[in-house]
């Protein structure tokens, strides 16, 4: 640690709240280099959905990189790249009759949602783009300008313009509708509001809480956007890759994006990988104008076929991910119920927060499960949510493990508070 304190920036993050040198990764477990073992409620973010150094993946790779396979090539065609966007077409987006153009915009998150603001501003001919209230959708400036954190959007340093917050679904409580307010936004020639090129959502909003929209709200968002010629932007960059059960995290409200980005799990390893996906109709780019040096990743295609193969051909993934969502939500609540925790369960899948009323005792939480060997992070506009977020594969022992630790963190935290529920 004491090079990374020497010679990394400031601005580093993570590795304050887990101050350990990790060495090994298998499955849902990292190893310290002092040879503790560390259980994974992380998951690299959304970036490790299928755990660490999955054998399937691995070998791929390495035979790929055995035979001299291309690493680098722009956007020329490649064997790998050609592959990956049959895989991905075959296991995808065929059975789900989906018809979109693939664009390799960069090799992170924040790279697509770039590339499908530009798109859609430059298919509109306008500029607002609307975003909701405890949006995050990366760092890089377009991005950070459909954020929603305040601390982030501070960074930026300049004027972070031609967007506009409007309510997410419950945001000011279950019996207002937000999506009826954006619509008299809309139609009120008098609110303000510029026609905007573009609506950009989360389904489940990862850094902004574990805000769930409500189905019938992401129906009625997509109805505003055709009743006002708007193109409907999903960032499934955290929520998707079967983060919440199914592989896009849009499929149970039965919407249909103009516009999807995807990242994080898509290349499966943990190797950098993005798409935006594009309604043919709206793929009007010029050749290079939207370009970038590492435009894909071909020992990433690798692993992604070898993902999208392994456990997408059928449902199986999908259903255990939905399974013990009800389990790990069940134990949550009572675990709420029992210490008298004044908070909230929340999230679909394996994309669970526990939002805390007393803010500060989130992270004192989290700190308290690193002690003892979890590693999980908080997230939310005060750090309030605890994510619960363990890789999609993980077992059933090792999710009623983890459970255990993080039951027993609120146990010692609210107790050291005066907190704790006599009946617990």
């Amino acid at each position: 640690m004491e090079t990374i304190n020497r010679l990394e920036s400031e601005v580093r993050g993570y590795v304050r709240s887990f101050p350990k040198v990790f060495s090994t990764g298998k499955a849902n477990w990292l190893t310290a280099e002092d040879g503790t073992q560390y259980l994974d409620f992380f998951s690299g973010a959304g970036a490790i959905n299928y755990g660490h150094n999955d054998d399937v993946m691995k070998k791929a790779l390495l035979d790929y990189i055995e035979s001299d396979g291309i690493t680098h090539g722009l956007d020329m065609a490649t064997d790998a790249k050609i592959r990956f966007l049959e895989t991905f077409e075959d296991v995808i987006m065929k059975p789900r009759g989906m018809d979109y153009k693939i664009q390799f915009p960069g090799p992170t998150g924040t790279n697509a949602v770039e590339a499908a603001l530009k798109i859609a501003r430059k298919v509109k001919g306008r500029d607002r783009v609307l975003f909701f209230t405890n949006a995050y959708h990366g760092m890089t400036l377009g991005a950070l300008a459909v954020t929603g954190n305040a601390s982030k959007r501070a960074g930026a340093g300049v004027c972070l313009c031609h967007s506009s917050p409007v309510p997410f679904s419950g945001y000011f409580g279950p019996d207002r509708d937000t999506a009826d307010d954006l619509r008299m936004l809309l139609e009120n020639s008098s609110s303000g509001y510029e026609k905007p090129a573009a609506i950009i959502v989360e389904t489940v909003q990862g850094e902004g809480g574990i805000n769930v929209a409500d189905f019938d709200w992401l129906k009625k968002i997509e109805t505003l956007c055709r009743d006002h010629d708007m193109l409907l932007i999903v960032d499934d960059i955290q929520a998707g890759v079967g983060r919440t059960g199914p592989f896009f995290s849009f499929e149970p409200a039965g919407i249909s994006p103009d516009i999807i980005t995807v990242s994080k799990s898509l290349s499966g390893y943990g190797t950098p990988l993005a798409i935006t996906m594009i309604k043919p109709e709206y793929d009007i780019w010029e050749p290079g104008e939207h370009n970038g040096t590492f435009r894909g990743f071909n020992h990433a295609f690798i692993t992604a076929i070898a993902a999208l193969e392994h456990y997408w051909k059928d449902d199986k993934l999908e259903k255990n991910v939905l399974r013990m969502s009800d389990r790990i939500k069940e134990r949550l609540d009572g675990i709420i119920s029992q210490t008298g925790f004044k908070a909230e369960v929340r999230g679909r899948g394996f994309f669970i927060g526990i939002d805390c009323e007393q803010h500060e005792l989130a992270d004192e939480i989290a700190a308290e499960c690193f002690k003892h060997h979890l590693i999980l992070e908080t997230a939310g506009a005060d750090d309030n949510v605890i994510k619960v977020m363990p890789p999609l594969i993980s077992p059933d022992d090792d999710i009623e493990k983890g459970l255990d630790t993080l039951e027993q963190a609120i146990h010692t935290v609210l107790d050291k508070h005066g907190l704790l529920s006599n009946a617990a």
